[in-house]
């Protein structure tokens, strides 16, 4: 009988690339091996075209800093996803000095963070937020407009022929980054390879089942052929997107009771118009619609792929019963447990804004999502952008003591209570806080070998277990230094 190996990541995206970096730096006797059931690396929600590619910072995205009840506004969330993309940054430049990642700009590439609001409402909002972060220190260099002259030498799309008299309002940061995170995954998983760790693809994991002497076999097929297999292993990361519910589910972890997830797809319009790209350059959010999750905040954005530039606009969502993209239609049925049925019926009762939402996006055509489109730019023509379809975010529903059940917009690391199993569900921040969400699976599901590897973590992420929002000097040479190591420019 072989020896189980040490670490299982089964997925072949950003987390489990981060992940297993992470442990390769950390512990390089271990034995690593990674499952991925396509053919090959960051295919789904990793891959450029699947998501935005913003470099998720709270820079202009409005749902980490909702307006309270009272009119308030707390920058508390906000400061705290800066700070873990912060540490994203760090890792990456560190990565880059030592000669793990290529130039930076075949990853990373400087792109304004915006946020554009109309009405008064809005406005007035704006700039409370604006007023609210303008003395963090990790929002240094934010400025507000209401000036159409000012903020048409931002982004000229925005200001063309666009009424009088209509309130409207924008903040923009400079700093702000676009992310190719397909690339960055591939980049990791080859450096990966070269320390020794395996990547299998075309490999689907079917089920996991604990051992009675701790570890854990995973039941697999390989997708070409369909021969079956096993593996034993010591512990096991599921980041495998919205397939991850169903593996946790298999595990029988008690954990995972409770949990269910609702798929939604997305499109976006896509320009390679020259003339139309030169024009604008940054990354700019508005408001969501009445009943839409925060990952549908419209947003009109540079994208930077393979060394092209182009612009993305949307999301629009779409709606499949598949978890990935590469899923199956039985994926929203196979995965309803006893213990699950009724947070997820409560969900459902609670959020009929969302379905109205959802409907209304499902009936519009490519001139109506034009149409939208000229709420940000009133000069876009038909003829410019095409549709392209982004990849499947599966939403987590769970139990909530109050509610019964909540829908819950964010990314969430299930662990099993001997901490040798973990999963990770939900979507956005995700890829651009991987390091961070990684660092906290790493202290909770390795208590014994945390303290050893601090030196190395440090090492790797200066900023590892401090905050920088907290320390002004700190925080400014540390924007620096990684501005200049990824060669972003402000």
């Amino acid at each position: 009988m072989s020896e189980p190996v040490d670490v299982v990541l089964i997925g072949g995206g950003i987390m489990s690339a981060t992940l297993g970096t992470l442990l390769s730096e950390l512990q390089p006797d271990w034995k690593i091996v990674v499952y991925e059931r396509l053919h090959d690396v960051a295919l789904e929600s990793s891959n450029a075209w699947n998501n935005a590619g913003t470099g998720h910072a709270a820079l202009c995205e409005l749902n980490y800093m909702p307006e309270g009840k009272d009119g308030s506004v707390d920058p508390a969330k906000a400061i705290s996803i800066n700070e873990q993309f912060q540490q994203s940054r760090q890792f990456w430049s560190t990565l880059i000095d030592e000669g793990v990642l290529d130039a930076p700009s075949t990853f990373i590439n400087s792109a304004p963070h915006m946020t554009f609001v109309q009405g008064e409402k809005d406005v007035a909002y704006l700039k409370k937020r604006y007023e609210a972060l303008k003395q963090e220190p990790l929002f240094a260099g934010i400025e507000y407009s209401e000036d159409s002259r000012v903020i048409n030498t931002w982004a000229p799309l925005l200001m063309q022929k666009r009424r009088k008299g209509e309130p409207f309002a924008a903040t923009r940061v400079p700093a702000g980054t676009d992310v190719d995170f397909g690339a960055l995954t591939h980049q990791l998983f080859d450096n990966l390879q070269t320390r020794g760790v395996q990547l299998v693809t075309n490999r689907e994991v079917r089920s996991i089942r604990r051992r009675k002497d701790g570890t854990w076999r995973l039941n697999w097929r390989n997708t070409i052929g369909r021969t079956p297999g096993h593996t034993d292993a010591k512990f096991v990361f599921v980041g495998a997107g919205g397939w991850a519910l169903k593996l946790l589910q298999s595990s029988r972890i008690p954990e995972i009771s409770g949990y269910g997830v609702f798929p939604i797809g997305g499109q976006f319009l896509k320009t390679t118009n020259p003339a139309v790209v030169a024009q604008h350059k940054a990354k700019v959010y508005s408001q969501a619609s009445v009943g839409a999750p925060p990952m549908s905040v419209p947003h009109l954005d540079t994208r930077v792929v393979d060394g092209e530039a182009s612009l993305l606009f949307g999301p629009f969502a779409t709606f499949s019963p598949k978890f990935l993209k590469n899923g199956s239609l039985f994926d929203i049925v196979s995965q309803v447990r006893w213990g699950n049925l009724g947070p997820m019926l409560k969900v459902a009762i609670d959020n009929p804004s969302l379905i109205t939402y959802l409907v209304g996006e499902l009936l519009k055509n490519h001139a109506k999502k034009v149409d939208s489109l000229r709420t940000f730019m009133p000069t876009a023509k038909d003829e410019d952008w095409e549709l392209i379809q982004a990849g499947q975010r599966a939403q987590v529903m769970k139990k909530d003591p109050e509610k019964g059940g909540i829908l819950q917009f964010g990314t969430e690391v299930v662990t099993g209570s001997d901490g040798s199993i973990a999963g990770l569900l939900g979507a956005s921040p995700g890829a651009s806080t991987a390091v961070s969400i990684m660092l906290g699976l790493l202290k909770t599901c390795f208590p014994d070998q945390i303290e050893g590897w601090q030196p190395r973590l440090r090492e790797l992420i200066p900023s590892y277990g401090e905050t920088l929002n907290t320390r002004p000097e700190v925080a400014e040479e540390s924007l620096a230094e990684t501005a200049e190591t990824l060669a972003l420019t402000a």
